[in-house]
């Protein structure tokens, strides 16, 4: 879909709320805090911004998503449900998060090291990260939308790592997850043309070991099949004539 300047315009407010929770999320990581502490500093920045949270009860196959992040620690890849985890050094910590504001979205994440971590999990976060901006690099207007993640893929697997397969980025406006998908790997072909207006959220998870996932009982929380840790990096992008604009950076 073709978004409007006004459009984007509202994208890049959802965006501005979006980055402040990363940012005061980001800073109060440490050893000792919970996961809940953590989705309750997210929900002071949106109640004071006068967003709404696009992940608080999405719905799902056991019920609605009870919090306004995921937070996703060590092997858990994405939708994580903040509670009584208690962050330990060591630790990574992926955060996904979202706004909606006069109707339009924004999602982002990103994964921090908690105290001092492995050098295994420091690099698999720089991967990760650098897999991401890969991918944006390639939202340009006359590009095909797949060579997004044959980008990202390139980066993991250089590196060592895997890509995960069953989940991937998608198309956002008016919803958070709209079509087309945004695979994080090559899927054969190179898919849509991209045109000025798109805006996409690219989202690359990257486990250290095998690709192959599994839902826990909670119906939400998905982790790596091989139990080795995961790395997830998201921001939201509009596609515009100078090149790629990244809405959800805390310095827009």
């Amino acid at each position: 879909m073709i978004r409007t300047k006004s459009e984007i315009d509202k994208m890049r407010k959802a965006g501005k709320v979006v980055a402040e929770i990363m940012s005061e999320v980001r800073a109060a990581i440490k050893p000792g805090v919970t996961t809940k502490a953590l989705d309750s500093i997210a929900r002071e920045v949106i109640s004071r911004r006068g967003a709404t949270s696009n992940f608080l009860n999405y719905p799902g196959a056991r019920g609605p998503f009870p919090a306004v992040i995921c937070a996703s620690p060590n092997d858990m890849i994405v939708h994580g449900i903040p509670g009584s985890y208690v962050l330990k050094d060591g630790d990574i910590i992926s955060i996904d998060c979202g706004a909606i504001v006069e109707g339009y979205h924004g999602d982002a994440a990103f994964t921090a090291p908690v105290g001092h971590v492995s050098p295994l999990a420091t690099k698999l976060i720089e991967v990760t990260e650098k897999s991401l901006w890969a991918g944006i690099d390639q939202l340009v207007r006359g590009n095909h939308l797949y060579e997004v993640g044959r980008e990202i893929q390139k980066v993991a697997e250089k590196a060592g790592f895997s890509v995960v397969r069953e989940y991937v980025g998608h198309a956002i406006g008016t919803q958070m997850h709209e079509e087309p998908q945004v695979p994080n790997y090559w899927p054969g072909h190179k898919g849509p043309k991209l045109q000025v207006g798109n805006v996409f959220a690219i989202e690359p998870m990257v486990n250290v070991g095998g690709p192959e996932t599994k839902t826990l009982s909670d119906g939400w929380s998905v982790v790596t099949q091989d139990g080795k840790l995961s790395a997830h990096f998201e921001h939201t992008i509009a596609i515009t004539d100078s090149g790629p604009e990244v809405l959800t950076q805390i310095d827009i």
